[in-house]
């Protein structure tokens, strides 16, 4: 049998050295920010890459709410600093579940309460879970009719901020503090990798895949960057559709996008992202919600299609419990017909993102900026 080295199996093999101590752990944390950051990656091969190759997850579950932990905590902190946040003042933003356990974490450190504006996909978990973390839900009741949800919540926090007088919105989608937010993940991954070829993340906000890719081209100018998206999000330039996917995806378009920055864009079905969820679970006891699976998914093709050696990192945006009663209940997939849906060994390829709609695992190597000049 052929020696494979252990760098061609596991690239960036500095974190086996064996020079690091056993006790390596944490500080002890004296307050809840304390537990925000520094968090592990974990290599994954089979069954997502094989013949040597995989991919390195940065697993930001492992923050106390997960990775929008980050730049909550920095948008409030920044917002307080500037006098754009008040003493006492509350915090009101648009949510679907992750910055919200964010803000309430920043609300709690800070001395703020916080109103998180959602809609009625947001798990009965994740609604029961921000009440007992002292956060007040407001859940509108109808999509708007061009930006869906995600415009009727925005909508909606403009009414209660104009009905509480020197209340703040972080503004996630386009406030750049939640692009800087990021750079200490970034700066995490050159610790731990210490160089990075490729990287992939689901795009969202925009936030941390301009945030990360910036920091990580200062030390890695030939870093390729691969996006992430959702069926029926408009953020490459598809048209806007019903999405079951929560925390990735958009029908308005974030400022926060550096489109400029993305190599190529892969969409990603529900049912893909469960299977690929799903398989995760099964094989590395670790695994998220339809990020993560969407994420995995990527990342795989890119290390298995790559050449030994190359160094692929992925973001893995949270864990996997508040998608017990979606990702991993059975007869919620049934409902929605997302069992059974094992992806093909390739993506589908477009020249152009406006080629055509996608409804499955598709990929182009052209992402364009859709936004309106006006936008």
């Amino acid at each position: 049998m052929t020696a494979v080295s252990l760098s061609a199996v596991h690239p960036c093999p500095d974190v086996f050295a064996s020079s690091r101590p056993l006790t390596d752990a944490p500080f002890p944390a004296r307050s809840p920010r304390s537990l925000v950051g520094d968090t592990p990656v974990l290599w994954i091969d089979e069954p997502f890459a094989d013949g040597g190759r995989g991919f390195w997850a940065k697993l930001e579950g492992a923050n106390p709410g997960g990775m929008k932990d980050r730049p909550a905590l920095h948008m409030v902190e920044r917002a307080k600093m500037r006098g754009d946040l008040t003493p006492g003042a509350t915090i009101v933003e648009s949510t679907s579940g992750t910055l919200g356990l964010g803000l309430a974490l920043a609300g709690m450190i800070h001395d703020h309460p916080v109103t998180l504006v959602t809609d009625p996909g947001m798990e009965p978990m994740m609604v029961r879970l921000l009440n007992a973390y002292g956060a007040h839900i407001d859940v509108v009741t109808a999509p708007h009719p061009l930006g869906g949800w995600q415009q009727a919540r925005r909508d909606r926090v403009q009414q209660l901020l104009r009905a509480a007088p020197g209340s703040w919105c972080p503004d996630q989608y386009h406030n750049p503090d939640n692009v800087t937010a990021y750079e200490q993940l970034a700066m995490e991954l050159l610790d731990q990798l210490d160089h990075i070829d490729v990287l992939v993340c689901s795009v969202g906000t925009g936030g941390h895949s301009a945030g990360v890719a910036r920091v990580l081209r200062k030390y890695c100018p030939s870093m390729r960057l691969v996006g992430v998206d959702t069926i029926n999000s408009t953020i490459f330039g598809q048209p806007a559709g019903p999405r079951l996917m929560r925390g990735l995806g958009s029908s308005i378009y974030p400022r926060n996008v550096d489109y400029a920055a993305f190599d190529e864009v892969h969409w990603v079905a529900p049912g893909e992202a469960v299977w690929a969820c799903r398989t995760l679970t099964a094989n590395y006891h670790e695994s998220g919600g339809w990020s993560v699976g969407a994420v995995a998914l990527t990342a795989g093709w890119v290390a298995r299609t790559s050449p030994i050696g190359t160094c692929v990192a992925a973001i893995f945006p949270d864990g996997p419990h508040r998608y017990f009663d979606t990702v991993y209940n059975d007869d919620y997939c049934r409902q929605h017909s997302l069992l059974g849906a094992v992806p093909p060994p390739n993506p589908d390829t477009i020249a152009h993102p406006t080629e055509r709609v996608v409804q499955s695992w598709t990929r182009c190597t052209a992402p364009i900026n859709p936004r309106p000049m006006s936008a």
